[in-house]
């Protein structure tokens, strides 16, 4: 038991702080109708709590690094569980964006760097193959089991519960915290706060500016900001463009200055060498493909299948459990196949059969919902997925010394959490923007309705379309004074340009997916030798 009680307790850990993004997924509607808001809105929320892990994973290795991993995992626990807690009380969004999105994200940063450091410190050989394996297949089933945890609780009570539920297990966990090993931290490390301050400004100003994307527009300013009553785009571009262009050099001066820092011999808020290494870069990045498509997915698919299809949060985990089965099955799979076959021809398949899975997916969503083939594809997507999380965390974590164990953990956090803000983000914003311009183009060119409705609908809409049902569509219309004919009508060409709007946002996800194949080069192409039994003998027996 003392051998398996550092695993329990990190897997634990990191089920919970997996679980939290897909209960809020597929509960998305239900949460927005609670708080007073709307999809946009959520949108947002899901988007910053992502972001935030990735402005400042980095820092939280870091401080793992000085105070120890274990005090670090432990204050992490205490805020993220606050954040929990903060979240369960929320009245309306902006409280929900302090307790989750925030405080939450920054407990976050604390404990998942510090759940790889400690696996890595607790299991050498062969159990820390099996460790890192473990860990990858509970990130799964936290992602499998979330969209069904979140439907029951959110249909049969309240979401809220979710929140009061994981502050009740982070407390227990920290609780038991102490008896895991640890090495001391190094007291005398220096973070540098310009780093901090330069990785989370353009980290920050990169994704709010996509997520901008939907409202102001890309290059042509749709609806900018207004300043003194007059709109905000400088020569005639949107600040969106300005803004991802800010952080580009933002961040490439973060590069610099951690070069510097390197150079000099004073400690990096990013060890950019590492980046050097194949192994390690093609794992990373990867992992931040992987994480954009799920991300993307468990975005438009619970918006597909909630306003559009009127399913409830229960029947729309349902309709993902596909996804987890999948997901489950092929971890065990990829984790057991590691020993005879290599990590690149694992990462490729893993990859290939996300992409085919996005694409079924793609070809199921229909104004009438093609079941087999989605629950098809839901599994092979949760397959693809599986595989990947099987692999890609040893890779990252073996191509480096243990030393460098905690910087890798803050830069697999980092690169997850970037692919989650940025699928949530950039096809959140298309499918709107698509919705947007596919619904005023269809009501313009339409021969039925009236002038006087065309133009009050194309004003009306041009300013961003909503995400809701054609039901509410036609109600909202109607209690306006339309007609009722051309309400129903308005209300057809609306529903229709969502379906196809979405269709457009999963091929967009299929296409980046399949890209994502050319990252797999630099992973081990060799298979693993089996550690020697004294080696083995320091941590758990394998599956």
């Amino acid at each position: 038991m003392g051998n398996w009680f550092a695993l329990i307790l990190l897997s634990v850990a990191q089920f919970i702080m997996v679980l939290d993004s897909t209960v809020m997924n597929v509960s998305i509607s239900t949460v927005a109708a609670d708080l007073g808001t709307d999809i946009s809105g959520m949108q947002a929320a899901i988007t910053f709590y992502a972001l935030t892990m990735a402005a400042f994973m980095l820092t939280g290795g870091k401080l793992g690094d000085r105070w120890g991993r274990s005090l670090a995992f432990r204050i992490g626990s205490v805020i993220y569980g606050i954040g929990s807690l903060t979240t369960a009380l929320s009245p309306n969004l902006t409280v929900l964006m302090i307790g989750w999105s925030l405080v939450e994200g920054l407990g976050a940063v604390l404990v998942i760097p510090a759940i790889a450091a400690l696996a890595a410190i607790n299991y050498e050989g062969r159990a820390r193959v099996v460790a890192f394996a473990v860990l990858g297949a509970v990130t799964g089933g936290a992602a499998a089991a979330g969209p069904l945890i979140g439907g029951l609780v959110t249909t049969y009570s309240s979401w809220r519960y979710v929140f009061v539920a994981e502050a009740v297990v982070m407390t227990l966990v920290l609780i038991v915290s102490g008896r895991i090993k640890d090495m001391p931290g190094d007291r005398t490390l220096r973070i540098d706060l310009l780093s901090v301050v330069l990785s989370a400004l353009g980290l920050s100003l990169l994704v709010y500016g996509i997520l901008q994307s939907k409202t102001w527009g890309w290059f042509e300013p749709l609806n900018p900001p207004e300043i003194n009553g007059e709109p905000f785009a400088p020569l005639g571009i949107s600040p969106v463009a300005y803004m991802i262009l800010l952080s580009i050099v933002v961040l490439w001066l973060f590069v610099k200055r951690q070069q510097e820092l390197e150079r000099t011999g004073r400690v990096a808020l990013l060890k950019v060498s590492l980046l050097r290494i194949p192994a390690l870069r093609s794992g990373l990045t990867m992992f931040m493909a992987q994480y954009f498509a799920i991300a993307a997915l468990f975005f438009v698919i619970p918006v597909y299948l909630q306003t559009i299809l009127g399913f409830d949060a229960l029947q729309t985990g349902l309709k993902i459990l596909p996804l987890s089965l999948g997901l489950i099955l092929f971890s065990v799979l990829g984790s057991r196949l590691s020993t005879v076959r290599s990590a690149r021809n694992l990462g490729r398949i893993g990859q290939l059969t996300l992409g085919v899975g996005v694409l079924l997916v793609f070809v199921a969503v229909q104004p009438e919902l093609a079941d087999w083939l989605f629950a098809t594809g839901m599994f092979v997507v949760g397959a693809g997925f599986g595989l990947l999380a099987s692999q890609l965390g040893n890779v990252n974590m073996s191509a480096v010394e243990q030393s460098d164990t905690s910087e890798v953990g803050g830069l697999q956090g980092t690169f997850q959490n970037l692919g989650s803000s940025f699928g949530t983000a950039i096809v959140g914003s298309v499918f709107i923007l698509l919705l947007t311009s596919g619904f005023t183009a269809a009501v313009q060119q339409s021969t039925t309705l009236p002038d006087d409705v065309r133009e009050q609908v194309v004003a009306s809409a041009s300013k961003g379309a909503p995400i809701i049902s054609e039901q509410q569509a036609e109600d909202l219309l109607t209690d306006a004074g339309a007609d009722p004919d051309a309400a129903t009508e308005v209300a057809r060409l609306y529903a229709d340009t969502q379906v196809e709007s979405l269709r457009q946002s999963l091929f967009f996800v299929f296409a980046l997916t399949v890209l994502a194949l050319l990252l797999s080069t630099g992973l081990p192409s060799k298979i693993p030798v089996p550690a020697a039994p004294k080696e083995a003998a320091s941590g758990p027996p394998g599956p």
